[in-house]
């Protein structure tokens, strides 16, 4: 906001959040099934508007139905466009009642579309000297920018003034309409040039400034783009007038008549309860006028949320303690948190423990809180020892927020957590991987309508920030108490959410929350790592990187850094006159590591300035950094596994990232080496062998692919025989690589031009290649397709077991980011599948281990498809064969699930 007396106007373009709020969460019902997801996204976002914008006039608009004038200019406009789904039409009548009872002034003017009422209001206000701000999602709004006119987001919290233009998109607002015109609209079928995309557009646009000028000198751009340019000069005035926004609309009303009234409550309650949109009427009927972000449960099913009314308690002395334990022993469930002195599990201790058994009554119990003053606080391994049956006993169920952290702290002090009944992070995370960070302060604002008192506001940030022990318990304790409360509401919101939707439910109590103690156990655990190895390793790599940066200065015929893009933009663009392929935000010629990729093609500087960057990489990430990951206390590397990052399912893991070691690389395979079993013990790796493709076979039904599988034949060799019309036994060696580029390839949405790039041949080859492996596989083909349209329907996939990735941008207007989404969408099935695979297969090799081998083999890593266990020499037999078994078994798929398990005194030799 800037800071002026009069607040700007606020101009809502509701139309254009419509399918960003449809396909932004799960979808959800009432109890008589009328869809609300959009009409939550859209309220929840104008609530937001209210709180973030206080004393604005805030008007709404929304496009009428019907043609409008564009469409008597030119028949075809909007005629690509996909009709409206059934269940978002039946939520639009809703939203413009909600508005209306909120008192917002709704617009809908027919003929006409809600961005021009938007900018012949927008124009108004500014003649006034009155800031405007819109909320908007829709691109074509970027050209009302100005000195006066803020564009922002209020779903992705992004703001767009003129600086934000140029960023964006290359050009000032001011040149955006001929943008449009230039590029052209797919969706709303506005022609354009043919082929020209956003940087054709740019660079003419900042030779010639305007179209205009553009069209007078369109003799002069060569090749067929310029052909295109010129074939379409006749209907380029027609594609401006189409995307430019009318800023005189003839409305029967101005600014001063668009007045907010008075909220209409008992309207608003008798809506909230007819979407059942529990929260709000809570708020309503308890008079709490709170501000934006609800997320309501939309079923009858879920537990209303009132209002809480909070009691947090410091418990300093022992008897309020003993009373608590009482009433944690009767609970059928409580919330528990540790406070700790560090973020890493393996180096925390505990500063002190929260429970919460009912909402908005906690309790904070400090235990070593140390800075100058501090007030006595009971004895740390006193109070600990006490818990220890609690937290130890089985049938005492807990919920926590990302409970394998205090699992890990615990165990730091002797206790073994166990009654890992519920977790919030993954109960969060499996319902909708993607609609919000899975933290707790996100995920109270999300679902809880709240917002928590966050760390850095008690204990300051950067260098100077404070560890938990150093914080005053005034602030620790209200903190501390609120994550414990947080916590169990947050359960009671998203448990029933769950339930109601979809296998969601089975998912997080087969698969993620098992888990938790399964990657705990492993992260104690850790890794044994040669330190002298990977020093040795090093100083080659720095001898290498001192080779390559000596040939670099050879090939540019000057020294230069080989890390500055400044001094590589000289010497590439300049000096040595390489194609720009792309640009920077600023304009400049960028050096990126894609953009480096494609001229090393035919380049040898790019080709050396990538092999330095690789290894200077693997030099600093893994080499260098390793050794001093080394726990002082177990001589061991101890990862940390992710379990609500990847949006997909798979996990990841920090310090060290074990997922991104290189596997085909030497060096990455020399870093796998520093990996060892200690004395007695060998490595033993299993992985699943070519499992995408197995789940593709299965999730197609293709006869082609079920029958190389269940025939145990070499796929790449028989889709190669396939692809290329030769006998399995004639295949060379090169035929079997294309082959391989192109199974991998296909499951990842790799188009002609990528795989062109990838085996080296022409894109018209590449076309052919992918042709005739559709001609020979058509259930990849058929399930290719019919798997974006459900995903275009529905606004998500599922992998076999039922976990869902939603794909909010599946049916965006920019077509880059919904093809983007459509890729993902044929691939998240397969690996999300491979994903749940292994995880059941670690829970249930982790179970066999602890009954049966306890004290013969350990599972220390996972890495992708390939689990790692240390296991004694004399029963490694009986272990891989066990281990083989298990893995096998994790999947009912119909073909076989292969898994191949080496032995080895290091992870290299075992891989």
């Amino acid at each position: 906001m800037t800071d002026q007396k009069t607040p700007p106007v606020v101009l809502v373009d509701g139309s254009s959040y419509l399918f960003r709020a449809y396909h932004a969460l799960p979808p959800l019902t009432t109890s008589k099934n009328q869809p609300t997801g959009a009409i939550k996204g859209v309220i929840s976002m104008l609530r937001r508007l209210e709180q973030d914008f206080p004393g604005s006039k805030m008007v709404v608009v929304f496009d009428a139905k019907g043609k409008t004038f564009r469409h008597d200019m030119y028949e075809e406009y909007k005629a690509n466009r996909p009709p409206m789904p059934e269940d978002l039409g039946s939520q639009i009548e809703p939203i413009h009642e909600i508005v209306k009872a909120m008192g917002l002034p709704l617009l809908i003017v027919p003929g006409v579309e809600a961005d021009d009422v938007i900018g012949t209001l927008a124009h108004e206000a500014t003649s006034k000297g009155i800031d405007v701000v819109v909320s908007t999602g829709d691109k074509d709004m970027a050209q009302l920018v100005s000195d006066h006119v803020t564009l922002i987001n209020t779903m992705t919290e992004t703001r767009m003034d003129r600086a934000g233009v140029i960023d964006k998109f290359g050009v000032t607002p001011e040149q955006i309409i001929d943008y449009l015109a230039l590029v052209g609209d797919k969706v709303d079928n506005i022609p354009g040039v043919n082929k020209c995309g956003p940087k054709t557009a740019v660079k003419w646009l900042e030779s010639y400034q305007d179209l205009d000028t553009v069209m007078a000198h369109a003799d002069e751009i060569k090749g067929k783009i310029g052909e295109y340019l010129r074939e379409a000069t006749d209907t380029l005035p027609l594609s401006r007038e189409l995307a430019t926004i009318k800023t005189d609309v003839e409305l029967e009303f101005g600014l001063e008549d668009l007045q907010h009234r008075e909220q209409d409550d008992s309207q608003l309650l008798e809506l909230f309860r007819e979407y059942e949109f529990r929260t709000w009427i809570a708020e309503l009927e308890a008079g709490d006028d709170k501000d934006a972000g609800a997320s309501d449960s939309a079923s009858s099913d879920t537990p209303a949320k009132a209002p809480v009314e909070k009691q947090y308690s410091v418990i300093t002395d022992q008897q309020e303690l003993d009373d608590w334990l009482a009433r944690l022993k009767q609970a059928p469930l409580f919330a528990f948190d540790t406070e700790t002195t560090s973020l890493r599990y393996s180096e925390a201790e505990i500063v002190g423990v929260s429970f919460a058994i009912e909402p908005g009554e906690a309790a904070y119990v400090p235990l070593a809180h140390d800075y100058m003053g501090a007030p006595e606080q009971l004895d740390r391994d006193a109070v600990l020892n006490q818990l220890k049956p609690l937290l130890e006993d089985p049938e005492q169920a807990k919920v926590g927020q990302n409970l394998k952290y205090d699992k890990n702290v615990l165990a730091n002090h002797g206790i073994t957590l166990e009654g890992i009944a519920e977790d919030t992070m993954l109960e969060s995370y499996v319902l909708n991987s993607v609609a919000s960070r899975h933290d707790m302060d996100s995920l109270a604002r999300q679902y809880l309508d709240e917002t928590t008192i966050t760390f850095e506001s008690i204990a300051g940030k950067g260098a100077k920030q404070l560890t938990f022990n150093q914080i005053e318990l005034e602030k620790a304790g209200p903190y501390a108490a609120e994550d414990a409360d947080i916590t169990l509401r947050l359960h009671q919101t998203l448990k029933p959410l769950l339930e109601q939707t979809g296998r969601l439910a089975s998912v997080y109590r087969d698969i993620d929350l098992p888990l938790v103690p399964v990657l705990s156990r492993m992260e104690q655990r850790g890794a044994l790592i040669n330190a002298s190895t990977l020093r040795r390793h090093s100083q080659e790599l720095a001898e290498r990187m001192a080779e390559l940066e000596q040939e670099a200065h050879e090939v540019a015929g000057e020294t230069f850094n080989l890390g500055s893009p400044k001094q590589l933009q000289s010497i590439f663009y300049e000096k040595m006159g390489l194609p720009v392929i792309k640009k920077t935000p600023k304009g400049a010629p960028s050096t990126a590591e894609p953009v480096l990729q494609e001229l090393a093609h035919d380049h040898e500087l790019p080709r050396l300035i990538l092999e330095h960057r690789s290894l200077s990489k693997l030099k600093s990430t893994y080499t260098d950094t390793l050794p001093e990951l080394i726990s002082h206390r177990t001589g061991r590397v101890h990862t940390s596994y992710h379990q609500a990052v990847t949006a997909t399912g798979r996990l990841s893991s920090s310090e060290p990232n074990l997922q991104n070691i290189p596997i085909r690389s030497e060096q990455g395979r020399r870093i796998r080496q520093a990996f060892v079993a200690p004395d007695g013990y060998k490595l033993v790796a299993a992985d699943y062998s070519q499992i995408e493709l197995r789940i593709m076979a299965h999730l197609s039904g293709d006869k082609g692919l079920l029958t190389a599988f269940e025939k145990g034949e070499d796929i790449h060799r028989a889709t190669a025989a396939e692809v290329f019309g030769v006998s399995v036994d004639e295949v060379s060696a090169d035929q079997r690589r294309s082959a391989k580029a192109i199974n991998f390839g296909l499951i990842y949405g790799m188009s002609a031009f990528g795989l062109s790039r990838q085996l080296d041949v022409e894109r018209k080859v590449a076309q052919e290649y992918i042709d005739r492996y559709f001609d020979r596989y058509p259930g990849v083909l058929k399930y290719m397709d019919n798997i974006r349209k459900q995903a275009h329907d529905d606004g998500y996939v599922e992998t076999l077991f039922g976990r869902r990735l939603y794909l909010p941008e599946i049916n965006a207007r920019n077509k880059q980011m919904q093809q983007a989404a459509e890729r993902t969408a044929i691939n998240a099935p397969m690996q999300g599948t491979a994903a749940d695979i292994i995880k059941r297969a670690m829970i249930d090799v982790e179970a066999w281990l602890l009954k049966e081998h306890a004290d013969e083999a350990r599972m220390t890593m996972q890495v992708h498809d390939e689990l790692i266990l240390e296991v004694k020499e004399s029963a490694v037999d009986r272990i891989r064969d066990g281990l083989i078994q298990r893995m096998s078994a994790a999947a009912e798929l119909d073909v076989p699930l292969l898994v191949e398990a080496g032995v080895g005194d290091n992870w290299d030799q075992a891989h």
